[in-house]
């Protein structure tokens, strides 16, 4: 697999869409630096590491336990995922243009020198960086 926040944000999709209260993803810093915005911003209830044996070689993997998080009538917190920068396109932005979503109805992760954050923060920090993802 090249990329794994999409890997990451499919499987956070199709979660969501059948309704799952919980999913399980592979660990990496940028994944808990992802799940730790979307726990900030409340788009889901909460988030741990969680060692999860593999059934056909009964090896440990270390993975990422995500609760995901509904609405009081059921409904989907999370409307929205969208990969933006990828391996074949990076999407860059700078200090002075940092993009919004949804007309700032939504959150976009962004990667910057000074560390993952929301495009909110780093437009207050005045950085700039690479467009992860969108959500709304």
């Amino acid at each position: 697999m090249t990329d794994s926040i999409a890997d990451m944000l499919s499987r956070i999709r199709n979660a969501t869409a059948a309704r799952r209260k919980r999913v399980d993803i592979p660990t990496s810093r940028l994944k808990m630096e992802i799940a730790r915005i979307l726990q900030s911003e409340g788009y889901i209830h909460a988030f741990k590491m969680v060692d999860v044996i593999v059934e056909k070689s009964q090896v440990a993997r270390s993975m990422i336990r995500v609760q995901l998080k509904y609405g009081s009538r059921g409904e989907n917190v999370i409307s929205g995922i969208q990969r933006v920068s990828r391996p074949g396109r990076r999407v860059y932005f700078g200090r002075d243009n940092v993009p919004s979503v949804l007309a700032g109805l939504g959150t976009c992760i962004v990667t910057t020198s000074a560390g993952v954050m929301t495009g909110r923060e780093a437009g207050k920090t005045g950085v700039g960086g690479e467009v992860l993802c969108n959500v709304w």
